[in-house]
């Protein structure tokens, strides 16, 4: 059968459950499918963390180097993330050089850990003007089941929480824990007619891409948003979103500690 035939029944099947108030596996409207983590899944990395969102798989690595700081913070450490988004983990995604999905995917995750200030960077300077931390957040999908982006979100703050300095291996001391100030967590939901569906499968973005990310940090502050897609929002559906997000995002924070104190 022609794949663009089953994305057209796929999309018909999502679309006829909706319309009975259900999903097609299940789920609650505001319901996240079930988040697996472990930390310290790459031996020779500062900090990893291994997120299974579903059938979403992310890891993420972290390195840490000294080099100059920006200008306009001479006194603060730096955050660099990357996103690679491999063939084997969906067919939509291309060989070669990162596509603007793998740029937008790091710039949303970088602005949620920079907005949140979860990483104290005035803790990472070496000497004011000169020299401080640069920490490099590496995203590798495994597998892209849906809602890749929360998935890769979860993974970089726990791979951070994860993540020793190594200030030993370039004679500036002891190595110490990275100095960290917030969880951020992101919620994303796909906007469908009058209904929202938070954390969207594969199946469900097949029928469209409207989506909004929302990242709460642990007050339940809103520190950035991402909308994806040509949509209105009424006031009303956003209120409700924004309000679907805290509450889910709290409870998945909770959950996520619970999990890494384990690991």
């Amino acid at each position: 059968m022609p794949e663009d035939i089953l994305v057209d029944i796929k999309k018909d099947y999502v679309l006829s459950k909706l319309k009975e108030g259900e999903r097609i596996d299940g789920r609650k409207f505001d319901e996240f499918r079930k988040v697996e983590a472990k930390v310290g899944v790459i031996e020779k990395a500062e900090g990893s963390a291994l997120v299974k969102l579903g059938n979403t798989q992310v890891v993420v690595g972290i390195k840490m180097q000294p080099g100059e700081p920006f200008p306009d913070t001479p006194d603060k450490g730096i955050i660099i993330v990357n996103a690679e988004l491999v063939p084997l983990a969906s067919p939509t995604f291309e060989p070669g050089p990162p596509d603007e999905t793998s740029v937008e995917l790091a710039r949303v995750v970088d602005r949620g850990i920079r907005e949140s200030e979860a990483v104290d960077l005035s803790k990472l300077c070496i000497e004011a003007g000169k020299k401080v931390w640069i920490v490099f957040v590496d995203i590798h999908a495994l597998d892209d089941d849906g809602n890749l982006l929360d998935a890769s979100a979860i993974a970089s703050i726990l791979a951070l929480m994860n993540t020793k300095v190594p200030a030993s291996r370039f004679g500036l001391g002891e190595d110490y824990e990275l100095p960290i100030n917030d969880v951020p967590i992101s919620v994303t939901s796909l906007v469908v007619g009058d209904k929202f569906l938070v954390d969207p499968s594969r199946d469900e973005l097949s029928v469209g891409n409207t989506t909004l990310t929302v990242t709460v940090d642990r007050n339940e502050n809103i520190v950035a948003m991402q909308k994806s897609g040509d949509y209105l929002l009424s006031e009303s559906m956003l209120e409700e979103i924004l309000e679907t997000s805290i509450k889910v995002a709290k409870n998945l924070r909770e959950d996520l500690l619970k999990q890494i104190s384990k690991s």
